[in-house]
């Protein structure tokens, strides 16, 4: 069974595998919230998108930040399946959230992508930066 991975920290620091699997999940989490399939409806990635007011917006504008992040680097994603949306309001999120996550993403890298891991290593915990569809919450 596929697990699904939705980073909370900007999609910069996610090698080429990560990036195109976090759009790929992401598009699958897009499916599941207008209610086009019957899997992962209770995934715990999910939560964050699903407490939001408008749960779709929160998806499209996550999935524009990796739009972007895939253009900056000449990738080639679909715009036409997202709405491109930039929210008002970001989503709070907590620095530890982002800690973990980088950490787990940096164990990732070590085996897959040196090079990238090699670029990482040097961020400090307070280096990490989110998603810009969350913001950092103390």
């Amino acid at each position: 069974m596929m697990r699904m991975r939705l980073w909370l920290i900007h999609p910069k620091y996610l090698d080429c595998k990560g990036l195109v699997a976090v759009w790929r999940e992401g598009l699958l989490a897009k499916k599941v919230l207008e209610g086009k399939t019957r899997g992962y409806r209770n995934h715990p990635q999910l939560r964050i998108f699903k407490e939001y007011e408008k749960p779709l917006d929160l998806i499209n504008a996550y999935l524009f930040q990796v739009y972007l992040e895939a253009k900056r680097r000449g990738y080639r994603f679909n715009l036409s399946k997202i709405e491109p949306l930039n929210l008002e309001k970001a989503v709070a999120v907590t620095r530890r959230q982002l800690e973990e996550e980088f950490q787990w993403l940096m164990k990732k890298l070590q085996s897959r992508d040196v090079r990238k891991f090699e670029e990482l290593k040097s961020l400090g915990p307070s280096d990490i930066e989110p998603n810009p569809v969350f913001r950092i919450e103390e």
